[in-house]
């Protein structure tokens, strides 16, 4: 093994940022450096490659032997590395299997279109015959035949854009390409309006010849290739029939009330995803008028809006959901001084096929960084905090398996999560970057600045931040295992790490591609386990948690300003939000005072251990202040009044959702209830700061 040995003076360069006004006591620093130093040369690069064969040798769905594989394999590792590890079982309602499943056009002439990648000569795992059929989990089951409309994208504006142009909408079949939105709103739009069937498929514009090499040549779509992926778009995440409590296994002593599939809100419309190279042949066959500019693809005709009355495709899905056991896997490596205050960091496992991409370069990097932390646990350096790592289960079909969890630990959480750190995907390319919370940036923007990007001269920081003095990091959204923590809990939340173009929820998501397109050196995942290793070390060691508490009046003075104009889009006269500003004014107040004291009590050393712990335990409550019992308007599950993904697109990031849900409909009747319930909440949020800076006088 290859080890990457830093000497004292790279010590001294690389960990000059850890100080006082990291949380950390004038005598700690000499230990943490030393800590931190002995893990970055204990991170094991070659180690990553090996994790990530293993891991992806087998397709593996959730609920299937080889996911249950995958699973075996990350609970010796982690064991191996000294965790206490626990496996959490859920059964959960889901379709693992496409069922039955084709798509014909009838009309001008009748053609079955390929819903499945071709064998690739190169690509060894390409033929492999457990590999599905495209397929679009929770899609309705029906048989229907006929015309065709191109919805775009198929998001909301997109709908509305047809209404208005009068298009005929119901009683259609809507093909709409990916992107744009969470594909499970192109078909509750699509349903909304009436129409009885629903194509998608990635257009070449998007990921396509358009863009540059196809696989195998390059990294892009091939014709052939088809993006799976869930179509569940209810008002809550998890498991669709337990909303707010854990799918608890059928067979376990504790029963919980399921809902009846019946009530619940799925589509019913068949759903089928199909590769560009079977969209060409219903998009060059359409003869209506044509798309709006913005609306044209990446084919070289141009694209119509309906297909005609001669052109008639037929969609038919008949897909059965079924409990099928999820399992979590939770290891621990537990903190010497306060076991019951947790860093936890995570990414599922469940993929569509192989996974290489999607979600396990995450999971073979938190392997790696389980390895190189257990080295350091072994040899009697332990962190004064717990640190865990969960591999979550079923998270393609709905980010059920981590939901299910945080909702049985809810209260555990809340009261014990430091902050969780999110990786699905973590080192899928060769592009660094995150979204975080607003305590957490300046923890990955010191850590970055100390590890070295791979095979250059740089620090990942310095190819972070281009020629920018700080690099952009973005606010979380939807998608993955973060939201139940986050939005729902309030744990402050990052997803972070290496990215680029991938061969998403294909069939060709697998160790070939990785090898050849996303990493072919494989070092970023070591890379990626360095820089969070050492945010998770950080928070672990430090005598007052590292959160960046000032960082939240400086970034909602901004999101604020935006809301206002916001508003203002649909009411020219708003003049803005009065409680809001008064509070923010206070807010700004408190965040200096703690950040004043806190870095005088480090200095001095004068912070009684009584004191310390209430001060972390403080901490702990600040992200709680955003959250509310009443929820969102559009589903109470949704409890953050920060944060929230969008429930019009899924994916996007809303900061002050509560504001943004009226701008979206247009409505301002709630306006001042808004401004209140926020004020409230920093106001809140502004006493616990108070308090803590009290606490270290």
């Amino acid at each position: 093994m290859k080890k990457r040995i830093l000497s004292a003076f790279a010590l001294s360069l690389f960990l000059g940022n850890v100080s006082a006004q990291d949380g950390f006591l004038p005598s700690q620093l000499a230990d943490q450096k030393k800590f931190e130093l002995d893990y970055l040369n204990a991170v094991p690069f070659d180690r990553f490659k090996i994790h990530l064969q293993e891991l992806t040798k087998n397709p593996h769905i959730a609920g299937t032997p080889e996911n249950e594989l995958v699973k075996d394999y990350m609970v010796k590792i982690m064991a191996d590395a000294g965790m206490a590890v626990r496996v959490w079982p859920y059964d959960v309602y889901l379709p693992n299997h496409p069922g039955k499943s084709e798509l014909q056009i009838i009309s001008p002439v009748q053609m079955t279109l390929s819903q499945k990648e071709g064998k690739i000569d190169e690509d060894p795992f390409s033929d492999d015959p457990r590999l599905h059929l495209g397929f679009n989990a929770f899609s309705g089951s029906g048989d229907v035949t006929a015309e065709v409309v191109y919805v775009n994208y198929g998001t909301r504006e997109d709908f509305q854009k047809l209404a208005e142009m009068g298009v005929d909408l119901k009683g259609k079949i809507a093909l709409a390409r990916y992107g744009g939105n969470f594909r499970g709103y192109k078909a509750k739009y699509a349903e909304q309006y009436g129409m009885i069937g629903l194509v998608v498929y990635t257009d070449p514009k998007d990921s396509g010849f358009t863009r540059g090499d196809v696989y195998p040549n390059g990294p892009y779509y091939n014709e052939n290739t088809i993006q799976r992926g869930s179509m569940l778009t209810l008002d809550f995440t998890g498991d669709p029939l337990t909303p707010n409590r854990p799918a608890l296994p059928l067979d376990g002593p504790k029963k919980i009330k399921r809902d009846d599939p019946a009530t619940v809100d799925f589509h019913t419309i068949p759903v089928t995803p199909i590769g560009y190279g079977a969209a060409k042949e219903i998009l060059s066959r359409m003869t209506g008028s044509e798309v709006p500019e913005a609306w044209q693809g990446g084919f070289d005709f141009k694209y119509r809006i309906t297909g005609g009355e001669e052109l008639k495709v037929r969609v038919m899905v008949d897909q059965k959901p079924e409990f099928i056991r999820a399992n979590n896997v939770v290891g621990t490596f537990v903190g010497k001084d306060f076991p019951d205050e947790w860093i936890i960091l995570g990414s599922h496992y469940d993929a569509w096929s192989f996974g290489a991409t999607d979600p396990n370069s995450g999971t073979a990097m938190l392997l790696t960084f389980a390895e190189a932390l257990g080295k350091l646990y072994k040899n009697g350096q332990k962190p004064s905090r717990s640190i865990l790592i969960g591999h979550w289960d079923a998270e393609e079909q709905g980010v059920i398996g981590s939901t299910e969890w945080v909702e049985h630990l809810k209260d555990e959480l809340g009261a014990k999560a430091i902050s969780y750190m999110n990786f699905d995907g973590g080192a899928s390319g060769r592009n660094f970057g995150a979204s975080a919370a607003p305590t957490l940036k300046k923890l990955i923007i010191d850590a970055s600045k100390e590890v070295m990007y791979p095979d250059s001269a740089k620090t990942v920081f310095e190819i972070w931040a281009g020629q920018n003095e700080e690099p952009r990091i973005g606010n979380l959204g939807g998608g993955s295992d973060h939201i139940a923590f986050y939005m729902h809990v309030g744990v402050p939340s990052l997803s972070g790490g290496s990215g680029g173009v991938t061969a998403y929820h294909s069939n060709y998501d697998n160790f070939h591609y990785y090898s050849k397109f996303s990493d072919p050196s494989f070092k970023m995942g070591g890379a990626v386990a360095q820089v969070f290793g050492l945010v998770a070390i950080r928070q672990a060691n430090a005598a007052v948690i590292p959160y960046d508490v000032p960082r939240y009046a400086k970034d909602l003075k901004g999101h604020f300003e935006q809301a206002v104009k916001n508003v203002q889009t649909i009411d020219p006269s708003f003049q803005g939000f009065d409680q809001v500003a008064a509070a923010l004014s206070r807010l700004e107040q408190a965040s200096e005072a703690y950040q004043s004291k806190l870095h005088q009590a480090l200095n001095e050393e004068a912070l009684p251990e009584k004191n310390l712990n209430k001060i972390n335990k403080g901490l702990i409550g600040l992200e709680k202040s955003w959250i509310d019992p009443k929820g969102m308007y559009y589903g109470e599950w949704y409890k953050s009044l920060y944060v929230c993904n969008d429930p019009f697109s899924g994916y996007a990031s809303w900061i002050l959702p509560g504001i943004q849900y009226e701008v979206a409909i247009q409505n301002t009747s709630r306006l001042e209830e808004w401004d209140s319930r926020y004020a409230k909440a920093i106001l809140d949020l502004s006493k616990k700061i108070d308090k803590l800076t009290q606490l270290m006088e």
